[in-house]
């Protein structure tokens, strides 16, 4: 199987793969453990191309988070980063990323906008935050590359 990838600058996603990236599908997240173990949930996964980003909304207690919040100190650049994969049948990509966490209310209202405009209105959650994925790079298969 043939295997693609964009860079830093590849927003300008190859039309199947940006519409793969809106359909409604789960994703899974893998971020490192500080053990170095990976740990990998289901998440939605909301592509922000206007600020080159991704976003999950998530709660504040979350391993995902705890995880990403222990990386943000870590000495080994490579902690904070982060894959989320999607697959449907032949057609699947991942995201490769530095994911961090924010809890700034202006960020968390995008997440959630983002999140509602692929998956639903999400449900209330006092203790949410955002995890935004930055620097990404697009790894897919041949069922998604250019037309």
């Amino acid at each position: 199987m043939a295997l693609h990838r964009t860079d830093r600058d590849g927003w300008d996603l190859p039309a199947p793969l940006a519409a793969f990236w809106t359909e409604r599908h789960l994703c899974t997240l893998t971020t490192r453990r500080p053990d170095g173990r990976p740990h990998v949930v289901p998440v939605g996964v909301a592509l922000d191309p206007e600020r080159e980003c991704a976003w999950v909304i998530t709660g504040v207690t979350s391993r995902k988070v705890r995880n990403l919040r222990a990386a943000a100190s870590s000495p080994d650049p490579t902690a904070r980063l982060v894959a989320a994969c999607q697959v449907d049948g032949a057609r699947w990509s991942t995201l490769e990323a530095v994911g961090e966490v924010t809890d700034d209310p202006d960020d968390v209202a995008r997440a959630v906008d983002r999140y509602a405009q692929r998956y639903r209105v999400p449900r209330e959650n006092p203790t949410r935050v955002a995890l935004r994925l930055t620097g990404c790079r697009f790894v897919f298969g041949a069922a998604l590359q250019r037309d």
